[in-house]
């Protein structure tokens, strides 16, 4: 399964340093290639900026909902991480191996 990226323009520059090649930059069509995103069947996780998961709220929820893979990560851009940030990673790993994180 291959790693997939929906970010914005500076940080898909360094995701593809890391390595990543199939991503997404966003310019306002968030849905449109969320939806592109989630119809393929080759993509095992997907890192979202947590300003783009803010704007798919909705659909995101759904798609945890529904689906366990791809596996999607929200990552903060240049700014920082964000206050109200929800760390979905430990909650599936609490929820997977029933032992919670703590930072």
């Amino acid at each position: 399964m291959k790693l997939a990226a929906l970010c914005d323009k500076d940080t898909a520059v360094g995701l593809r340093l890391a390595g990543i090649q199939e991503i997404y930059v966003s310019e306002g069509n968030e849905v449109k290639l969320w939806t592109q995103i989630s119809e393929r069947d080759d993509i095992g996780i997907v890192f979202i900026n947590e300003k783009i998961a803010e704007d798919l709220d909705k659909d995101l929820k759904e798609y945890r909902l529904r689906n366990n893979v791809p596996i999607i990560i929200e990552i903060p851009d240049k700014k920082g991480r964000r206050k109200d940030h929800v760390d979905f990673v430990s909650h599936l790993i609490k929820k997977a191996v029933g032992v919670e994180i703590n930072k």
